[in-house]
């Protein structure tokens, strides 16, 4: 049960927080972030968020800084937002899962060159 309690947790933790990237985060440092997903310790008082950067190496770099410079406010938010006895301690942490399956992508498309992706082999 306990479990299942932390998952919940978790996602509206990454609901919330992906809002607050939206609409209310303005530092100019923050990409194109996206939150992959979230995990909550079972007690609810650590929360790792995994996130994803569209972009260049430099701008992934820029917008890591951006997200711990705003961790502060985004805990305080979180704290406002969701009625839990404890605020859970952030952790960002890159998450290269989307840049690895764009990778593997590149790599499938360089193998098959676009007429045999899209079934028009030569007989065709």
């Amino acid at each position: 049960m306990e479990g299942k309690r932390s998952e919940k947790v978790a996602d509206l933790i990454r609901k919330e927080i992906s809002q607050m990237l939206l609409r209310s985060i303005k530092d100019p440092r923050i990409g194109f972030v996206t939150i992959t997903r979230v995990n909550v310790s079972e007690d609810c008082r650590f929360a790792k968020i995994y996130f994803s950067v569209a972009g260049t190496l430099e701008e992934r770099e820029r917008s890591i800084k951006g997200l711990e410079s705003a961790k502060g406010y985004v805990r305080r938010e979180l704290g406002r937002r969701i009625q839990l006895r404890y605020t859970p301690d952030i952790v960002f942490q890159f998450d290269p899962s989307i840049e690895y399956a764009i990778h593997m992508e590149e790599l499938i498309q360089s193998i098959h060159p676009k007429g045999e992706a899209n079934g028009e082999e030569e007989g065709n």
